[in-house]
């Protein structure tokens, strides 16, 4: 039987840095009463904040949803209000290197965009995320600049060289995501069966980026049954087959 629905958030649950729409907050309410719910997403607090809790979900389901930013090096709890559980924060040094070599390896390769919108280098405390036209950059001018991940993969080969002892992974439509080795989406599994008590076996992953490489593959290299979809409007549909499921 399972438990717990763990889902990826952009790309999966709503568009890139874009809020979930209000079709997809009436699926999650309505699978939050059978199940638990899990997200767990390369952005950071804020962007929770902004794509899932500016929408009205019903209080009763929020005892049964945890939020696990930045590819679960961070965990967020409903405990009357949303308190953080743990952060793995990096430090100084780790930052200073990793900054550095994405920075080194975008030149190297010519991913020097003309125009940005926001940071392209952003630092969210356990993790360090790039963004090739910025955090803010347009839906459009985003899905246009890497659809088939090929560039993103180029630096990533790159960054496995000069950035040994971290995960470097692909996350998002711009956007790569560096971590602790071993600190990944899997680790936020691990976590959510620490916390919960709700074993791998019982869980269902959805993620629009299971394949290897991907920020969503290290969770079902954990063992996790996993579901890859190709946007939200095909996550709603199997949402609502697992709820079929589940009632």
């Amino acid at each position: 039987m399972k438990r717990l629905i763990v889902f990826d958030l952009d790309g999966t649950l709503a568009e890139s840095k874009s809020s979930v729409d209000p079709e997809m907050v009436t699926i999650l309410n309505s699978l939050l009463r059978v199940a638990k719910v899990a997200i767990i997403s390369g952005g950071d607090w804020p962007q929770f904040e902004k794509q899932i809790l500016s929408k009205e979900f019903a209080p009763t389901g929020l005892n049964n949803l945890s939020l696990l930013p930045t590819c679960g090096t961070k965990f967020y709890a409903f405990k009357s209000e949303w308190l953080p559980i743990y952060s793995e924060d990096l430090s100084g040094t780790e930052k200073k290197n990793i900054i550095s070599s994405l920075r080194i390896a975008s030149e190297l390769l010519g991913f020097v965009p003309v125009k940005t919108w926001g940071e392209i280098i952003e630092d969210r405390g356990s993790q360090i995320t790039y963004s090739a036209l910025g955090q803010d950059a347009p839906l459009d001018e985003k899905k246009a600049w890497d659809p088939d991940f090929s560039k993103r993969k180029q630096m990533q080969v790159i960054l496995s060289k000069s950035l040994p002892n971290f995960s470097v992974r692909l996350g998002g439509t711009t956007s790569i995501d560096v971590t602790r080795i071993g600190i990944d989406k899997a680790y936020g599994i691990s976590k959510l069966t620490e916390i919960l008590g709700i074993e791998k076996e019982e869980m269902i992953f959805v993620g629009d980026a299971i394949f290897p490489g991907g920020n969503d593959y290290a969770v079902k290299e954990a063992g996790v049954d996993s579901i890859e979809v190709r946007d939200s409007t095909e996550s709603k549909r199997v949402i609502q087959a697992i709820i079929s499921c589940l009632s």
